[in-house]
């Protein structure tokens, strides 16, 4: 619903309102900040000073994690960028920022992810140096950095379900966060050093993750705890065969990113290849992902051998389509104007899952809204820039530290889990006041400026000591707006950018037209729960499923093709294909659709000198009882040393087929670890495919379940199948990549 029919948000116009009175700056249903405080419902948060944050703020009766009241500047923070602004609460959050990026850097020059989350996490110090740390912790970023590139030489992707890559995928955004630490530093050495790094880890990625739609295969980027985006029904198998838009997009960023650096070190050819490939990604998502109907990009597609789109709107993939220039300026606005925002602001996805506690799901995380706020400031939305700033205010102010994330609901904490002191919450936040409203950007060969200064927040703001390679400067910027009226270099007019040659000490004043960017509306939404996934069965050649409370009717696909709308809770499924339901609340709103069910024959195809025994070295620990749940005479154990499994096979008709593998991979758990088993699939001697074979349990070598399935178009007759292990097939373990396969499904699909 649209903001003219909530009509629940007014954003302050005078020019004055940013001071510290009592004149309102954003307010929401939800919360609202005038002046120097902020207040939600009964409860408030003032800043007496620029380093002091006081909260009344009290959370969930029985939440198991510290509620802080107050927070007090306990580090030197001197030697950063000092702002001063008329507002202190801005000051004071900006300053908190400052004081828990200090905690951040451990005594190694790593940096932290979170209070409650030690170590450096590939995605986390990588999405906190592209929004601020490259250039504030310039040298804890390159050190952490380094940290996750594996013995081989490629990036680390060092979390994800059933066993991190390639379920999970998006360990490029390493290669961004890295190439940012040079646009910083200028230094050649670390250019010559990500280079290799990035190479083979995207050539790994193409042979493994692509998927010829353009798109690329895998969880979506960030959010990867499988139960709280997916339908329960999703293996991680099917997880690895989905495609994400946040992940593809940093995918193509990364190719670019390749070229770009390609182009430096004088590899033309690696950077036109590059470039092609990222063209390929950017096309698929415009081309599989864009929904006109709803104006935003879906969140993924999900399914087995015929996907379908999961018509969410993810907030960070969206905003990385209009940062990273996926999105040309109208769908960029388009999206700006349709991504739905509560009052709370924008969630990490919408609708939510409604059998789901909060985390990914039903929540929002103040570091993909400073994303958020990003993307709106460059499409030009100023309403939405207003809000998406607030609802980072909102929660450092309350709760006096850069929290992890927060329940939509009710903007409180108690989410599955959560952190105080939280990097790339933290990271965002000084992100907002440097790369918005003062509109610091990096470039190879310098420095540009863009300040995007709502009419809310026009003020008077300096930013001093912001260090830039061997100068220190000085930046002032005046009024509001996004067009520049004046740039001025040590009082001389000057274009607003900075060679990276610059030296000394310099005065930087900016004045903005004071102009008001063409209205954009924001889609202001209540918070809102999807229709619980349907669970369907074939019996016989009828479809059948258990009906769903408040429920308006029932969508039923053959073959990813919506072919039936029903009130009854049953289908006749004569016709042979892949069935699945979706149900539709009485408001429109869908559910995931249901498990894919085929009534296709199915042809089993044994594997070569079945065994009933695990004899690998490769595993550490073998099953107390005896092995079970195998079907025929046994099953092939497969490891990095095993020889190529050939098998011979003939199909009656020309068409395409798919194949997928039956397995069981006992060496790890469903969420997390590192030793999902890859193996190359070719037929005819010609490569089809990677069979990726997640962890489905540690020690669980009963529980026996489908890898992803892999089409390949056939003629009539005699074939050969082999799977085998190539270099392209490491994990992120190194040494285990193992798992027993019982046989190989084969199904003519088209």
């Amino acid at each position: 619903m649209k903001n003219k029919a909530l009509a629940f948000l007014t954003l302050a116009v005078s020019a004055g309102a940013y001071a510290g009175n009592a004149h309102e700056i954003v307010s929401t249903k939800a919360y609202s900040w005038h002046g120097d405080t902020i207040t939600q419902g009964s409860f408030m948060a003032t800043a007496p000073d620029a380093h002091t944050i006081v909260s009344t703020y009290s959370a969930t009766p029985g939440y198991g994690f510290p509620i802080d009241k107050e927070w007090k500047l306990k580090n030197d923070i001197s030697s950063y960028p000092a702002l001063t602004t008329p507002n202190t609460l801005h000051t004071a959050i900006y300053n908190m920022g400052l004081d828990e990026m200090v905690n951040a850097v451990e005594p190694d020059t790593t940096l932290r992810t979170g209070k409650e989350w030690a170590g450096v996490w590939t995605r986390d110090v990588s999405y906190s140096i592209l929004l601020s740390m490259a250039y504030m912790q310039p040298e804890a970023s390159r050190i952490s950095l380094m940290k996750k590139v594996t013995p081989t030489g490629v990036i680390v992707q060092d979390t994800g379900s059933g066993g991190a890559w390639p379920i999970s995928s998006d360990r490029e955004i390493w290669a961004l966060a890295a190439y940012e630490v040079y646009k910083v530093t200028g230094d050649r050495n670390w250019l010559e050093f990500i280079y290799p790094v990035i190479k083979n880890s995207l050539a790994d990625d193409e042979l493994t993750v692509q998927s010829p739609s353009g798109l690329v295969k895998g969880e979506t980027s960030f959010i990867d705890w499988r139960e709280q985006s997916y339908p329960r029904w999703m293996q991680t198998a099917d997880i690895y065969r989905s495609e994400a838009l946040g992940t593809s997009i940093v995918h193509a960023q990364a190719l670019r990113t390749l070229a770009a650096i390609a182009e430096e070190l004088g590899h033309k050819d690696v950077a036109a290849q590059s470039n092609e490939r990222a063209q390929k990604i950017v096309d698929g998502v415009n081309n599989e992902l864009w929904m006109n109907d709803k104006g935003y990009y879906a969140m993924y597609t999900y399914g087995r051998n015929f996907p379908i789109l999961n018509p969410r709107a993810e907030t960070l993939g969206e905003s990385l389509a209009i940062l990273y220039d996926v999105a040309d300026a109208d769908r960029a606005r388009s999206i700006t104007e349709n991504n739905p925002v509560t009052p709370f602001g924008a969630a990490i996805f919408f609708p939510q899952i409604a059998d789901m506690p909060p985390y990914h799901n039903n929540s929002l995380w103040p570091w993909v809204a400073a994303y958020w706020a990003m993307a709106n400031a460059k499409a030009g939305n100023e309403q939405g820039t207003m809000e998406a700033i607030g609802s980072i205010f909102r929660p450092a102010a309350l709760f006096a530290t850069n929290k992890e994330n927060f329940v939509l609901d009710n903007g409180d904490i108690a989410t599955e889990l959560n952190s105080s002191n939280m990097l790339w919450c933290l990271a965002g936040n000084i992100a907002v006041t440097h790369k918005i409203l003062f509109g610091i950007h990096f470039e190879k060969d310098g420095l540009a400026f863009a300040p995007f200064v709502p009419r809310a927040l026009a003020a008077e703001r300096s930013l001093t000591g912001f260090k830039y390679r061997n100068a220190v400067l000085d930046i002032t910027v005046k009024g509001y707006g996004n067009e520049i009226k004046s740039f001025t270099l040590n009082g001389k007019e000057h274009k607003p950018f900075l060679p990276a040659d610059i030296k000394g000490h310099n005065t930087i004043v900016i004045t903005m037209a004071d102009n008001t960017p063409a209205p954009l509306s924001v889609n202001h939404t209540r918070n809102k729960k999807a229709p619980l996934t349907p669970v369907a069965r074939l019996a016989g050649n009828t479809l059948e499923w258990a009906p769903i409370e408040y429920i308006g009717a029932y969508v039923v696909l053959r073959d990813g093709e919506r072919i039936a709308k029903t009130r009854t809770t049953s289908f006749d499924a004569s016709v042979p294909g892949e069935y699945q339901v979706i149900g539709v609340a009485s408001d429109g709103t869908e559910s995931f659709a249901s498990e894919p069910l085929s009534n296709r024959t199915v042809t089993v195809l044994e594997v070569p000198s079945p065994a009933t025994s695990i004899t690998s070295k490769e595993v550490s620990y073998m099953p107390a009882e005896e092995l079970a749940g195998y079907t025929g005479n046994g099953f092939a154990e497969t490891d990095t040393a095993s020889p190529a499994m050939e098998v011979a096979f003939e199909v009656p008709a020309d068409g395409v087929y798919a194949f997928v593998v039956r397995y069981a991979n006992g060496n790890g758990p469903v969420n997390t670890e590192n030793k999902c088993a890859i193996r190359t699939l070719s037929v005819d001697g010609v490569r089809a495919g990677v069979v990726v074979m997640p962890h489905r349990g540690v020690a669980n070598w009963n529980d026996w379940g489908l890898s992803n399935y892999v089409q390949v178009p056939l003629k009539a007759g005699k074939h050969t199948l082999t799977i085998d292990y190539r270099p392209e097939n490491r994990n992120m373990n190194l040494h285990t990549n193992h798992a027993l396969i019982d046989y190989i499904g084969l199904e003519r699909i088209k």
